[in-house]
């Protein structure tokens, strides 16, 4: 018996739930209106099983006063489950042995993935590359340079499939492995013009997304996508960023994440490349090559041995990076407070902050880059800080 399949019977005397009655139960939970990830889990951990949560749902709906509240009904995940099937896509669940690592680290980590490729992808190390959707010729060369090299040094590229530098790494990645992470539906193409990339990615490579079949893309879906590229992977490497753009935002994610950031340098009269080079000044590793990438991250993945140990792309001298702590979402939350408390209108010395927070410098830095790019901080020339005013 399949989770397409679920169809309980209401002649018998109730049963003990199957895992598939479960996972089942579990992506009807999570579709039902107003259940997030972090609902989701809090009504498994309550209630014990999906089941017994979407039993009690109406009345911690009404409890949030929400009146009229019905769950997400039956039919919708059959039809979903059915489409998914008939496209020949997988759903895979968190507590699956082949849910990422990476990604079932996060506290947010997507409970399903609709799965269309090669799921092995999912085993090998990966790089998310991503950056400006206007890129610069200058631009798409380097991601293609980059995402080859890290192919043929045994990494997955991971990016958005969106036009400019995503494009530009899925195709030179394409035939070393590549995953495309959707903000829609796993068959929704999106934008139009990659339907051939996205339809080769499926055969060579992995498609995946957390959104229901058929779910056509919207801005709030972007966002969320992104945290999902950057927990997939070892590290973010930005080419080409504008100062508040998509690839910010990815980076961001990948520094609460604990991950690496690397960014390419530009010109700083393009404003393409505003982003990269702030990212850069505030501590993200310069990228000129991806040896630059691979010296930097050093032998952190348990199966190194399977990468091409050659000079040109790994160095078997450089230490050990130790792994940066992740922050959860409140001690980022205080943190960010504990700062902006700090600052008013006048400049304020970034080494004075530091020592008044009696944190270090690897903690205060990416929290600062957070407030810089939500518009909360502005920094001056010679590591001054302050208040918008």
């Amino acid at each position: 018996m399949t989770i397409e399949d679920h169809n309980p019977s209401s002649t018998h005397p109730p049963l003990p739930p199957t895992p598939e009655d479960e996972q089942f139960a579990r992506l009807r939970l999570l579709r039902s209106r107003r259940v997030g990830i972090s609902t989701y889990k809090r009504l498994l951990i309550e209630h014990g099983t999906a089941q017994n949560a979407l039993a009690a749902l109406p009345e911690v709906a009404r409890a949030a006063g929400v009146s009229g509240y019905e769950i997400c009904p039956e039919g919708v995940v059959r039809a979903e489950l059915r489409a998914g099937h008939a496209l020949g896509a997988k759903l895979l669940h968190a507590d699956h042995p082949d849910y990422p690592t990476n990604l079932a680290e996060l506290d947010d980590a997507p409970p399903f993935l609709w799965l269309m490729g090669d799921p092995a992808l999912l085993t090998r190390p990966m790089i998310a590359l991503v950056g400006a959707r206007n890129a610069s010729s200058l631009g798409t060369r380097m991601a293609r340079t980059l995402a080859h090299e890290l192919g043929e040094a045994g990494f997955v590229v991971v990016s958005g499939l969106a036009r400019g530098i995503d494009t530009a790494a899925h195709l030179a990645a394409l035939p070393h492995g590549t995953i495309a992470v959707q903000a829609g539906g796993v068959d929704v193409m999106y934008p139009a013009e990659n339907t051939g990339l996205a339809q080769d990615i499926a055969k060579q490579g992995l498609r995946l997304s957390e959104q229901p079949i058929g779910l056509q893309p919207m801005a709030r879906h972007f966002p969320t996508r992104n945290r999902i590229i950057s927990g997939l992977a070892r590290a973010t490497v930005v080419v080409e960023a504008a100062a508040r753009s998509g690839s910010l935002i990815t980076a961001r994610d990948a520094l609460d994440q604990g991950r690496d950031v690397f960014a390419v340098p530009g010109h700083p009269f393009d404003a393409r490349a505003a982003g990269g080079n702030m990212l850069i000044r505030d501590g993200a590793t310069l990228v000129r090559n991806a040896a630059d990438i691979i010296e930097a991250l050093g032998p952190t993945f348990e199966d190194q041995e399977q990468l091409p140990l050659t000079p040109t792309n790994f160095s078997p001298t450089v230490p050990q990076a130790a792994k940066k702590p992740r922050r959860t979402l409140r001690e980022t939350a205080n943190l960010h407070m504990s700062i902006l408390q700090r600052l008013g209108p006048s400049p304020v010395a970034e080494d004075q902050l530091i020592r008044d927070l009696q944190i270090t410098p690897a903690t205060f830095t990416p929290a600062v880059v957070e407030l810089e790019m939500d518009g909360k901080v502005t920094r001056s020339a010679g590591g001054l800080l302050s208040r918008p005013v």
